[in-house]
This record gives structure tokens, sequence and C-alpha cells, in this order.
């Protein structure tokens, strides 16, 4: 199996494996509780937050412990629509999110919330005009990903974020797919609120974490006890809070190592090399994701090369299926034709991708009958 899909999520570090078995194990403590055992699951829980901010130059109190990375966005579009409610209730966000922004949005929607939809070039960024333009006295929030999770391309945050202080209007990135990949220091960076997922970090599924600026409040998303300084009610889960802490250091580790780039690189010239002018790129040729390589097979179907080459772990934003045809939203929203688009794959490289592993993909690719592909 080759695996070049950790976009779609990572394996568990074996150092975060490591730093977790200890609270499945002796160390299970409720943090709540004031003994010994309790006292260690709480001390555990903060070490873990002092990580996960130091990752993205936080202070501890400002990150809260979520399941994932679709409760840290619900909790943020959810819990401002209800605290700002009396103050306006339109919303801005991007046409290219993640369900998990577009979800909640509709919900609000049908509860008489406004939303705007920012369009993308042909490289899949928001044009930060058009945010100005966008806003108006009855905004209250601004939600734009960090970076793509189809194409990679990373938005002008810091610009779209100073218009937003400009204006007086709340700013919220979902920056799942950057943490660990690219640098990202919210001292410098003028976000109110960033969304963090741990299965993206080599962390496991199920826990993930939010950045909320010191000053910010907002409605709790879950009430009960008062866990996370009453922010969010449950009682924490420790070992997996402990996990995203260890892949929040191994992570701060691994930035400066700049090893993902030259082998998504190295990817693509073999691609262009065997491929040609029947490889497109799509996405931003500089400005994305250091491991991330969105490419379209011209006159292709993306899903059926992927579904030929089950060896192949990759993935496409379209679909075949029952006689009818789909291409990516994404894609579709950055204007790429649909005969480029419907041969696009999303191929992503990690912390363990080798050459060997590229070169085994280009010969699975090489045996793949190429020819132009109908449902």
């Amino acid at each position: 199996m080759i695996y070049l899909d950790y976009n779609a999520t990572t394996p568990i570090d074996k150092k975060v494996y490591h730093a977790m078995l200890p609270y499945l194990e002796s160390e299970f403590g409720n943090p709540s509780n004031s003994y010994e055992l309790g006292l260690l699951a709480k001390g555990a829980v903060e070490n873990s937050r002092k990580q996960v901010s130091e990752l993205l130059g936080a202070k501890s109190s400002e990150i809260l412990f979520t399941s994932c990375g679709s409760e840290s966005n619900n909790a943020v579009i959810k819990g401002v629509a209800y605290t700002f409610r009396n103050k306006g209730k339109h919303i801005i966000t991007s046409c290219i999110e993640h369900p998990s922004i577009m979800e909640p949005l509709s919900f609000l929607k049908k509860n008489d919330y406004k939303v705007t939809y920012l369009p993308v070039n042909r490289q899949g960024s928001v044009n930060p005009k058009d945010l100005r333009n966008a806003i108006n006295e009855e905004t209250i929030l601004v939600s734009i990903m960090h970076s793509n999770n189809e194409v990679g391309t990373l938005q002008p945050i810091g610009e779209l974020g100073e218009i937003c202080r400009e204006r007086g209007v709340l700013f919220h990135t979902d920056a799942s797919q950057s943490i660990g990949k690219v640098d990202i220091n919210v001292s410098r960076l003028p976000v109110d609120f960033l969304t963090l997922a741990g299965h993206k970090l080599y962390a496991p599924k199920g826990i993930g974490a939010l950045f909320i600026r010191d000053g910010v409040e907002i409605e709790s998303f879950l009430h009960g006890a008062s866990q996370e300084n009453g922010r969010r009610a449950g009682t924490e889960n420790v070992p997996y809070i402990v996990a995203l802490g260890e892949a929040a250091a191994q992570a701060r580790k691994h930035l400066d190592q700049n090893d993902l780039m030259p082998i998504r690189d190295y990817f693509y010239n073999q691609l262009k090399e065997v491929f040609g002018s029947n490889i497109h790129l799509n996405g931003d040729p500089v400005h994305r994701l250091p491991n991330t390589l969105n490419v379209s097979f011209v006159g292709e179907n993306g899903a059926q090369i992927l579904a030929a080459l089950p060896e192949l772990c990759a993935s496409t934003g379209s679909a075949c299926h029952s006689g009818s045809k789909t291409i990516s939203p994404v894609l579709a929203a950055m204007g790429v034709e649909e005969e480029i688009a419907f041969g696009a794959v999303r191929f992503s490289v990690g912390r363990y991708t080798t050459k060997q592993e590229i070169d085994h993909a280009m010969k699975l690719l090489k045996g793949y009958g190429f020819s132009i592909a109908s449902c």
C-alpha cells in the first residue's frame, strides 16, 4: 500500500502513541478530582495545553480542547451567532470551505441569518477587496480557511484579518490542514479564532483544539459542568489531549526540517516527465501547502484511476457512479473546466513518505491504461 493521503488523516506518531498510553492504563484519573490521580490528570491536560499554545504562539489560556475540527468550527459559528445576534445576523465565508463550515451556516440561514460566500480565483484564493466590499454594519463574523484541503492554496489570512480588525468584525480561520505544515503564530496573525484537528497532526481521531483570543467571549457550544474554564462541558479526554500535546511538540520540531516540499516536488516532476501536457496542476503553484499536490490527468476520470489502483491511497473530489457525473465543488468554484476537473486526484505526502514510495506510485500510474474515460 502506498499512502499518499495525509490531508485526509495521518498515522499516529509513535512518540504520540507512547505519550498517551499511561493515561489509558494507570493514570486514569478524572482531572476534576482533587486527589492524586485527578491532580496527575489535570497536570497532564495543562501541560498539553501549554504544548499546543507554544505551537501556535498563543497563551495557554487561549486554548480550548474539543473533540475535533468540526466541533471547533461549529463552536465558533454558532457561538458567535448566538452571542452577537442583537448586533447583526450577517456572516461571511468563502465558497470553498469545509462542510463543517458550510453546514452550520446553512443551519443559520434557516434561522434568519444572512451568509455571503466570497468567490475565489483560478488558483483558489479569496480577493481581499471582495471581503472589504462584503462587510456591512450587520456583519458579526468572517470565517475563511487558512488553506484549502483539496488544492492546498494558502489564503491571504493576514490581509483578510487586518480588514476585519479595521471594521471591528470577528475573524475565524480553520487551520486544520495547515498546522504542522507551515508556521502559524497567532501573536502575529490577526485572527480571533483558529481551528486545529488532531488527526491531521499525527494524533488520534477524536481530538481537536480551538484558539480563542483572550478578551473574546462567546456562548459555550456544550453546556454542563465547568470544564475548560467553563467554555466546554464534559469530562476531559485526557489520553487524547495528551496525544495532541505531544503531537504539537513534535510538529514544532518537524517545522524546521522542511522535508515535505522536496518530496512533493519530486513527485510532480516525475508526473510531468511521464505525462507531459496531460498533467495539469490545480491550485496556486507557489502559495500552497508544502505537502499537497492536486493534479488532473486531462481527459481522464480521477475516481476511475484510483478505483483501478487500489494499492494507491489518494483522494478525489469528483464522483462517477450510477450514470451520474459530478466534479469537485472546489474546482468548480475555481472555474476549472470539466475536462480537467474530472481528472483531478489529490496526492498529499507526509512525514513518513519516501522517494521509494513515490517511485512505486509512478510505476502504478504508468501501468494504468490511460485513455479518455467516461462513466
